[in-house]
C-alpha cells in the first residue's frame, strides 16, 4: 500500500500502469489455498498472530496472504521472507488504523467513489462514447460481479470476482485514509520564526581559531587500566545505546558428507569403464559383441544422455566458454579425440572434441516477426494460425527478396516491439541466449543472407547485415560422473556426528572441539523470526530451537542439513532484558573508556596555558581552522568535531581554552576572530527550508513514531 501511494504522487500515467498489475495480484488472495508446510498452527490455540494497540490480526488472514504471496513470487522469496513482507504492510495497517479511531477520521462512500474514479479514469470499461469516466457503468460493473459471485469478470486484461474487487477497494480506501491522515499532520507542522533566524545565524555566523590537538593515540592502551565495573557504568548511563531486541547467541560445529578419497577413486572407475569399449559373448548368437565406449561411439549424443550426468549441448563454444584450467587442452584436441579424466565441480569428467568450425563472434542482423496463435509469448491479439503466419512471413520474404529497400515499411508487421524502435535491428554475440534457429542462421551464413526462419516465438524474415571475426569454435561433449559420497561415507560422517554429540557437554564444547581439530562457529544476535545462519544458510529449525521455551542455555542439540551432513549447536546466550550482553555492548563501549581515561592522562600532564608550549610538549604542530560554524561543524582535516566548534563560538577572543575533549582527542583551542552574519529583514527563506525538509520526512518518521510508541505483541513465533 506504501508503494502504491508513492506511484500515486508520480501522476495518473504511472498509477493506471500499476492498477491492473494490482487487481491481477487480487484474484489470488481469493483461492483458498493450502498453508504450507512451514506453519504450525495445530500446535497453538490462537486465532491472532498479533495484537496492535488492542487491535488483533487475524492468524487465518494474516496466513492466507502469506501463502498467496509465496505462490505469486513462484519460489523467489522464502516463506519467512513473504511473512515479513506481509508483516511489514499489516502492521502498519493496524498502527495507523488505532490512529484513525483516535481522531476520527474514515472514508464516507462519496470519497469512496472520488478515489475509485481517479484509480480507474482510463479503465476503458468505465467510459462512455466521449472517453470520460461514466460511473453508471462502474456501479453495473460492480452489480454484474455481486451477482455472479465467486464467478469472474475480465477487465484490464486480467480475471476480477467480487471478493477481489473488494480486496481493491479496501486498498485504495487504506490509501485515502493514510493521505487524510498525513495531509493533517503536515497542516500541523508550522516553522517557528526564531528557527528559521537561529538556522541563518547558526549557518553564516563564522569563527577562526588556533588549535592544538593530542590525540588519543599518545598513550597506549597498555598504559590505560579499564575494569569491567566501570564498562557496565558507561553502558548504563548510555542505556539507549546499547539497548536491543531479544535475540540468541550459540555456536556449532559442522559435520559435512564430503566424498571421501575412496569415493573419488570409485567414480572415476565408473568413468573409465564407460569410457572403453566393451566386449561381451551373447549367449544367443553365441558371438562376442562389442559395446562402443565414449572413446569409439559415433552417436555421441545418445551415449552422453544415457550415461552421462552432464547432458549434450549440441552446439559450438569458443575457447572462453571453456574452464580456464583446461581451455587450452580441449580447443586443441583434434577431432574424435578425448582429454580427462579431470575433475571439476564435483564431477570427474572426460571431454571429446567432437567438431570444430570458425564462426563469426557476433553478429548484426534486422528481423521482422511474425508470430502465431499458440507461438511463445505471443499476446492475446495474435491471432493468426501457424500456416497463415507462414504464408505472411513468405510474402515479406517475396517483397524483400525484390526490394531490400522496403524493410522498414514493412516493420509494422512485427510483433518484436522492442528491435521495431531501433529500426528492426539487433546485435549480439554467438554466446547470447537467443533460440539456436535464430542464432544458427545469422552465424552460419554469409552477410547479405536472407532467410525465413522459424523459432518457438513465430517465423522471422532475418537478413544478415555483418558479422565480427571469425575464431575457431568447438563443439565438445562431456561425459561425466558425479562425485558423491558413498552410503559407507555417509555411515562414517553420522558415526562422527554422534560420537561428537556423547562426549560434549556445556563445560567442554570449545575444547573438545578444539582437542579434535573440529572448527567452532559462534553466531550472534539471532532474531526469533530470522532464517538464515551464518555458513549454513536457511536453517530455520535451529533458530526455532533456540527460542522453544524448553531450551536453555547450554543446551546442545543436532541438527540434520537438508544437502546432507549434520550441525551440532549449543545455546550459549538467551537475551531477552532488552540490553546487549556485556560482550557485544564492550566493542563500542570500552573504547569510550579508555579515551576518556586517556584524556584524563593527557590532561593531567598539561602544566600551560600557551598553545605553542602545550604543541612543543606534545610534539604536535599548531593548526588554524578558518570559517567554521555550528551547522557543519568539521574542522578541516580532522573531521566532526562539535565539541570543539560549539566552545569556539561560545569564548571570548585572545585566550586560551581549558581541555576540550573531542572525538578523536583532547584541543586547546585560541580564537583568533569572530564574524557575526547581518540580520535580514526577513527569514522566510529558511523557514521554507526547514519545513520542506520536514514535511518530506513526515510519513516515514510519523509512522516510525507510532510504531515505536505501540502496544504489539507479536505471536509470529509461535506459527513459523
Amino acid at each position: 500500500m506504501a508503494v502504491l501511494g508513492k506511484i500515486r504522487a508520480l501522476g495518473p500515467v504511472a498509477l493506471i500502469s500499476v492498477i491492473g498489475l494490482a487487481l491481477f495480484a487480487f484474484v489470488f488472495s481469493t483461492g483458498s489455498g493450502t498453508v504450507t508446510d512451514v506453519f504450525k498452527a495445530d500446535e497453538f490455540n490462537q486465532s491472532r498472530v498479533a495484537i496492535v494497540n488492542g487491535i488483533e490480526m487475524n492468524r487465518t488472514e494474516f496466513m492466507q496472504k502469506v501463502d498467496n504471496l509465496e505462490k505469486q513470487n513462484r519460489g523467489t522469496r522464502s516463506s519467512i521472507q513473504a511473512m515479513n513482507s506481509i508483516w511489514t504492510s499489516e502492521l502498519r495497517k493496524l498502527v495507523l488504523q488505532s490512529e484513525y479511531a483516535k481522531i476520527g477520521i474514515q472514508i464516507e462512500r462519496e470519497m469512496m467513489r472520488d478515489f475509485l474514479k481517479t484509480n480507474l479514469l482510463a479503465f476503458e470499461d468505465f467510459q462512455n462514447e466521449n472517453g470520460e469516466f461514466d460511473e453508471s457503468k462502474l456501479n453495473q460493473f460492480i452489480s454484474n460481479l455481486k451477482e455472479i459471485s465467486p464467478e469472474t469478470i475480465e477487465l484490464q486484461g486480467s480475471l476480477v470476482n467480487y471478493q477481489s474487487w473488494n480486496n481493491f477497494e479496501e486498498n485504495i480506501g487504506t490509501i485515502g485514509l493514510e493521505e487524510m491522515y498525513y495531509k493533517l499532520i503536515d497542516a500541523g507542522m508550522n516553522t517557528a520564526l526564531f528557527e528559521g533566524e537561529q538556522d541563518y545565524f547558526n549557518s553564516n555566523d563564522v569563527v577562526d581559531f588556533k588549535y592544538v590537538k593530542i590525540p588519543f593515540s599518545k598513550i597506549p592502551d597498555t598504559d590505560i587500566k579499564v575494569s569491567k565495573s566501570e564498562v557496565n557504568n558507561y553502558i548504563n548511563d548510555n542505556r539507549n545505546n546499547y539497548s536491543s531486541e531479544p535475540s540468541r547467541d550459540l555456536i556449532f560445529v559442522e559435520f559435512e558428507e564430503k566424498p571421501s578419497d575412496l569415493d573419488v577413486y570409485e567414480a572415476k572407475l565408473n568413468l573409465n569403464d564407460l569410457l572403453e569399449d566393451k566386449v561381451e559373448f551373447d549367449s544367443n548368437t553365441q558371438k562376442n559383441i562389442t559395446y562402443f565406449g565414449f572413446k569409439n561411439t559415433k552417436n555421441n549424443e545418445e551415449f552422453l544422455n544415457t550415461n552421462s550426468a552432464i547432458k549434450f549441448f549440441d552446439s559450438y563454444v569458443f575457447k572462453s566458454s571453456l574452464s580456464q584450467s583446461v581451455a587450452e587442452n580441449i580447443y586443441n584436441l583434434k577431432k574424435g579425440e578425448v582429454y580427462g579424466p579431470y575433475s571439476e565441480n564435483g564431477f570427474t569428467k572426460v571431454t571429446k572434441l567432437i567438431d570444430s568450425k570458425f564462426i563469426p563472434d557476433s553478429a548484426k542482423v534486422r528481423h521482422i516477426l511474425i508470430p502465431y496463435l499458440g507461438a511463445f509469448r505471443s499476446g492475446p491479439e495474435v491471432t493468426k494460425t501457424k500456416d497463415a503466419a507462414k504464408k505472411t512471413a513468405d510474402s515479406i520474404y517475396n517483397v524483400l527478396k525484390r526490394t531490400r529497400s522496403k524493410f522498414k515499411s514493412l516493420l509494422s508487421l512485427s510483433s518484436d516491439e522492442v528491435s521495431n524502435e531501433n529500426n528492426g535491428e539487433i546485435e549480439f554475440a554467438y554466446i547470447d541466449g537467443y533460440a539456436p534457429e535464430f542464432r544458427d542462421f545469422c552465424f552460419e551464413n554469409k552477410s547479405g543472407s536472407l532467410k525465413v526462419v522459424e523459432t518457438d516465438f513465430g517465423f522471422h524474415i532475418i537478413e544478415i547485415l555483418s558479422q565480427g571475426k571469425k575464431q575457431k569454435a568447438v563443439k565438445v561433449g562431456n561425459l561425466a560422473v558425479k562425485i558423491e559420497p558413498s552410503e559407507r561415507t555417509r555411515d562414517s560422517v553420522y558415526n562422527v556426528a554422534s560420537k561428537f554429540e556423547i562426549a560434549v557437554k556445556e563445560d567442554n564444547f570449545r575444547e573438545y572441539s578444539k582437542e579434535n581439530g573440529i572448527k567452532v562457529n559462534p553466531v550472534n544476535n539471532i532474531g526469533e523470526l530470522d532464517e538464515n545462519i551464518p555458513i549454513l544458510g536457511q536453517q530455520r529449525s535451529i533458530v526455532r530451537w533456540a527460542y522453544e521455551d524448553g531450551t536453555s542455555e547450554g543446551d546442545i542439540k543436532r541438527f540434520s542439513l537438508k544437502n546432507g551432513g549434520y550441525v551440532i549447536a549449543m545455546l550459549t546466550s538467551i537475551n531477552d532484558n532488552g540490553m546487549m550482553s556485556y560482550e557485544k555492548s564492550s566493542i563500542t563501549a570500552l573504547p569510550k573508556v579508555k579515551n576518556q581515561k586517556k584524556a584524563d592522562k593527557i590532561i593531567q600532564s598539561i602544566n600551560s596555558l600557551n598553545l605553542d608550549e602545550i604543541a612543543s610538549q606534545n610534539n604536535v604542530d599548531v593548526q588554524t581552522s578558518l570559517s567554521v560554524n555550528l551547522n557543519n561543524p568539521v574542522i578541516s582535516g580532522i573531521g566532526n568535531e562539535p565539541s570543539v566548534v560549539g566552545y569556539a563560538m561560545g569564548m571570548a577572543k585572545d585566550i586560551t581554552s581549558s581541555a576540550i575533549i573531542g572525538n578523536t582527542g583532547v584541543f586547546y583551542i585560541y580564537v583568533t576572530d569572530r564574524r557575526k552574519a547581518s540580520s535580514l529583514e526577513n527569514y522566510q527563506n529558511m523557514i521554507n527550508i526547514i519545513s520542506s525538509t520536514r514535511s518530506s520526512n513526515i510519513r516515514s518518521s510519523a509512522y516510525n513514531a507510532l510504531k515505536d510508541k505501540a502496544e504489539i505483541e507479536d505471536f509470529r513465533g509461535n506459527f513459523y
